[in-house]
């Protein structure tokens, strides 16, 4: 899944794309490197920036290059967001996924509105209160939101989780993010990868997004730009322990890294 930023204000400029031309180019490179989905963002959701802008200026971005990419490639196109009334706009103009990353609890209307269309769901782990950030508080996070989406009638096969790496902090900017207590975020990050695995209990496909996240940047001191190994490698385990979709700024790299893994008998031939 590959990330487009319509939002000036997102932490990881490189994903940044604003003009119709650096939209367009984006997305059709990505097809031609081997996406399976192209992730559109109109507003960063970082628990460490201040990002939040109006529905409308939201609504705007995310319509606008949802219209763009459709007349560009043929991938389906997820949008990222928490706000209803935003993935509402997105679906009525081709999107075909809507990624949550406070799991439908941040925006009462998410999960209604999804049912209504019959569209799936990227579910993120996502709690407003503050949580120890182990793995169990993490598979409680999520079986809360699949209890939201079966109360709205969202359809068991049309629902993905994922542990949501990097909006775990000890302290938080926004409304989208969860503060972990009991151990460091970047602890957090690294145990959830370690035991990805213990995810397959949810009977549901994971989404994990390690690309450029901040754990890395902590554990290896690396800055934005520095990390593509260790998010490749990051990436790799994960298809070992059982993604279906890996989110990424680096479409060409995990592709090819993923492509590297089938050939020698490494990582899941699932993993999108």
């Amino acid at each position: 899944m590959g990330v487009l930023n319509v939002s000036s204000e997102s932490f990881y400029k490189g994903s940044v794309k604003t003009s119709k031309s650096d939209i367009e180019n984006t997305a059709i490179g990505m097809e031609a490197n081997g996406a399976n989905f192209i992730d559109i963002g109109g507003m960063s959701t970082a628990p460490y920036l201040e990002t939040f802008i109006s529905i409308k200026e939201e609504t705007k971005r995310i319509v606008r290059a949802v219209s763009l990419v459709k007349m560009c490639c043929n991938l389906p196109i997820s949008v990222d967001t928490p706000r209803a009334e935003v993935a509402r706009e997105a679906i009525k103009r081709g999107a075909s996924l809507v990624n949550d990353v406070t799991g439908l609890k941040f925006d009462k209307n998410m999960a209604n509105m999804i049912s209504s269309y019959g569209t799936p769901v990227i579910v993120g782990a996502y709690s407003k209160d503050r949580i120890s950030g182990t793995v169990s508080s993490t598979l409680k996070a999520l079986r809360e939101s699949l209890t939201l989406a079966a109360n709205a009638g969202i359809a068991e096969n049309k629902i993905i989780v994922d542990p949501s790496i990097g909006f775990f902090r000890g302290e938080i900017t926004n409304h989208f993010s969860t503060r972990v207590t009991g151990l460091p975020w970047y602890s957090r990050d690294q145990q959830i990868i370690r035991n990805l695995n213990k995810l397959q209990c949810l009977s549901k496909p994971v989404s994990v997004g390690v690309s450029n996240k901040s754990f890395i940047g902590e554990l290896f001191n690396l800055k934005l730009g520095d990390r593509l190994v260790p998010d490749l490698i990051s990436e790799l385990k994960c298809s070992l322990a059982g993604a279906k979709i890996l989110r990424t700024h680096h479409v060409k790299e995990t592709s090819l890294a993923l492509k590297a893994g089938k050939l020698f008998g490494i990582g899941s031939s699932n993993s999108r």
